[in-house]
């Protein structure tokens, strides 16, 4: 199901926002949207998912903080800039050279061995 009809059950199930609200804050629920233009999520293999676009929203519940992000993304490589400039340096590669070499190889000696 997608994310527009399930907004539209939730709609019908509990009246629409305002009774919606109402209804978590009886259950305990707090809810905080954010106004943020751009978010970024790195993650632990070095990409980064970048939301230009985001709709961000915490809950609190018995406790617990849950953050929510919606929204269109992009995935980058986000590769240090002194690993670009090392791989330059070593190999004289130009810079989308080398960009391109330590994505494929994944480090810096992997990257500078495929350039020579």
């Amino acid at each position: 199901m997608d994310k527009k009809a399930e907004a539209s059950i939730c709609d019908i199930m509990f009246g629409g926002g305002k009774d919606m609200a109402k209804m978590m804050k009886q259950m305990g629920m707090d809810m905080e949207e954010f106004d943020a233009e751009k978010v970024e999520v790195h993650l632990s293999n070095g990409k980064k998912l970048v939301f230009n676009t985001p709709e961000l929203s915490k809950i609190e519940a018995q406790g617990q903080e849950i953050f929510q992000l919606q929204g269109g993304y992009s995935e980058e490589t986000s590769i240090p800039e002194e690993d670009i400039e090392l791989v330059m340096e070593k190999t004289e590669a130009s810079r989308e050279e080398a960009e391109n070499a330590l994505e494929s190889e994944g480090d810096v000696a992997g990257a500078v061995m495929s350039l020579q």
